[in-house]
């Protein structure tokens, strides 16, 4: 990774406490066992720092509680890496780690500020890599993504989580258990992290594909609420792309600075692995974008057909009704024959001509009949009857 910077002296080296009014409210996931003591402790006293463990020979030399101590330590025993993980640190806490460990003010505002695109950046002798981490979570089943900023140098690896992602307790764990893959320096931690935010993309790619499984059936089955669905998993898997999608020039660029700096071939050899993991979750990230557009076409056809079925049995209902009005309408003009013409020859006038007629009731009669009867045959020939 390059020699240390000469001159490294300890500046303001004192432990320092994240302010009450930053701490996420509830316990976080924690590298170590020790992060629970620490979620107890009382908000004015409560640190960012996860972990500060330093190793020699692959093998833990001592815990401390603050950096003031491990920096102490470190300095005051030969050989030694300082593997120090902290979730989101206060300002202070990170400008005391880039004086210790001469960090480039750039990475450390990117660290502060969080919301960074996954990125590889190399600033003198040390690392700066920034990884988009995943995890699904079953109830509500979404996509929980985490932002984790990892400095890599020649004798210390420092851990920047922003969010739930990545649980980092299993990697130490793993190192832990595997002395002789952590003597092998800083980029074995910083491998072990990348294999671990690599597989970690497993269980979401199946929670994905699980997803959109079930969307299909939605689609098919006639849910009204699936666009909602189908669109929303959308934006998950963009930012699922987002996330993954970098991952292979980064790690193209990583192994070529492992081959410039002879760096352990067995390292580069667990680093082809990660580098192979990942091109297979971006494919299938890539694949889950384009099958999510094909069912959005296939669920706007099926919406656009069910609306023309719905428009065409209105327009049946419609034309039915108009049909039954039509036959109502004809016999109401049918009955309103004779009563027009019984109704004027049932006012009570004397002077009418056809009151005292010999052949007014017949004459009334047949007019009736006759009006009807034309009434008839002419809507029936119209197709009303």
């Amino acid at each position: 990774m390059g020699s240390e910077p000469p001159g490294r002296r300890p500046r303001g080296l004192r432990g320092l406490r994240k302010p009450a009014k930053k701490r996420p409210a509830g316990p976080t996931p924690a590298e170590t066992p020790d992060e629970a003591e620490a979620a107890e402790r009382p908000a004015e006293t409560a640190s960012s720092v996860i972990n500060a463990v330093l190793y020699r020979d692959g093998r833990r030399v001592s815990t401390h509680d603050t950096l003031a101590e491990a920096f102490r330590q470190q300095r005051a025993t030969s050989g030694t890496l300082a593997w120090i993980g902290l979730h989101r640190p206060s300002r202070d806490e990170l400008l005391t780690l880039a004086s210790e460990f001469d960090l480039h003010p750039l990475s450390v505002e990117d660290a502060l500020e969080a919301h960074q695109r996954p990125k590889l950046e190399r600033y003198g002798g040390t690392l700066f890599v920034v990884l988009r981490a995943a995890r699904y979570l079953d109830d509500p089943e979404e996509v929980d993504f985490g932002e984790l900023h990892v400095f890599v140098g020649r004798d210390f690896v420092l851990t920047v989580r922003h969010g739930g992602a990545p649980d980092l307790s299993a990697v130490r764990a793993r190192m832990e258990d595997a002395p002789e893959l952590l003597k092998r320096g800083p980029e074995a931690v910083l491998y072990a992290i990348l294999d671990a935010v690599v597989d970690g993309y497993a269980p979401v790619v199946a929670g994905v594909q699980n997803d959109i499984d079930e969307i299909e059936t939605e689609v098919f089955g006639g849910d009204p609420r699936v666009s909602r669905r189908i669109y929303e998993l959308s934006r998950e898997v963009v930012e699922f792309q987002r996330a993954t999608r970098p991952l292979n020039g980064m790690l193209e660029s990583l192994t070529a600075g492992f081959e410039k700096y002879a760096i352990d071939e067995e390292l580069r050899r667990y680093l082809r692995d990660v580098a192979d993991h990942a091109l297979h979750t971006t494919d299938r990230v890539d694949g889950f974008r384009q099958a999510l557009q094909d069912i959005l076409a296939v669920n706007a056809t099926l919406v656009n057909q069910q609306q023309n079925a719905e428009m065409r049995a209105l327009a049946e209902a419609g034309f039915e009704q108009n049909e039954e009005i039509k036959k109502i309408s004809s016999w109401a003009a049918i009955l309103f024959a004779p009563t027009l013409v019984g109704t004027i020859y049932g006012m009570n006038f004397d002077h009418m001509p056809e009151l005292h007629w010999v052949f007014g009731y017949p004459f009334a009669i047949v007019l009736m009949a006759i009006v009807c009867t034309s009434l008839y045959v002419i809507f029936k020939r119209r197709d009303w009857l």
